[in-house]
C-alpha cells in the first residue's frame, strides 16, 4: 500500500491547491488537490509533509496539524494511506510547481472544482477545527465513489457532496 501525505493549506478563506496539469500517467491528472506526496523510504508523516510541501511550494510550514488518516481504495489504482494535514501558519515564496498549476481558490468554490468525490467528504470533516483525529476509508470503481466508512462505521457519503 502507498503512503502519502495531502496538505490543505489555508489563507484568507482560501485554500492553495494544485491544478494536476503537467504529467500524462497521473492519476489525479486535470483534478484539483492539496499540496502533497510519496513517502520515502524512512520519513514520517509528518517529515514527509513538511518536504513535499516545500518541494512542491516553496513553503516551510509553522503549524502543521495532523488531521485524519485516508484509506483510498480503488479497483484501478494502487490502494493508498493518505495522511492529510491543514496549515494557516508557514514562511518563504510560492515558487512553480512541475507538478500543476498552484491556485489560492475560495474554499466555498473547491467543492464546485474537479476533485474527488471522498476529498469533499474530508475537507468538509477537517473544517471542524474541533473535530478529533479521523480515519475515512473511500472505496471507488473507476472514478466513481461508491462507498465511505468513518471511524469503521460505513456513512451515506451523499450527504456531503
Amino acid at each position: 500500500m502507498l503512503n502519502t501525505t495531502l496538505c490543505h493549506i489555508e489563507k484568507d478563506g482560501k485554500y492553495l491547491m494544485l491544478h494536476r496539469v503537467k504529467k500524462e500517467n497521473d492519476l489525479n491528472r486535470d483534478k484539483w488537490v492539496g499540496i502533497g506526496g510519496k513517502f520515502e523510504e524512512t520519513e514520517s508523516p509528518e517529515q514527509c509533509n513538511a518536504r513535499e510541501v516545500f518541494e512542491e511550494t516553496g513553503l516551510i510550514l509553522n503549524d502543521a496539524k495532523y488531521r485524519c488518516v485516508v484509506t483510498f481504495v480503488s479497483d484501478v489504482w494502487e490502494s493508498e494511506l493518505m495522511h492529510v494535514f491543514t496549515a494557516s501558519d508557514y514562511t518563504g515564496q510560492i515558487k512553480e510547481c512541475d507538478e500543476g498549476e498552484l491556485v489560492w481558490v475560495d474554499i466555498d468554490k473547491v467543492y464546485s472544482l474537479p476533485i474527488w468525490e471522498g476529498d469533499k467528504i474530508f475537507l468538509r470533516l477537517i473544517e471542524n477545527e474541533d473535530l478529533p483525529f479521523f480515519s475515512l476509508r473511500l472505496e471507488y470503481r473507476g472514478e466513481a465513489l461508491i462507498s465511505a466508512h468513518l471511524n469503521g462505521k460505513e456513512i451515506d457519503f451523499k450527504e456531503y457532496l
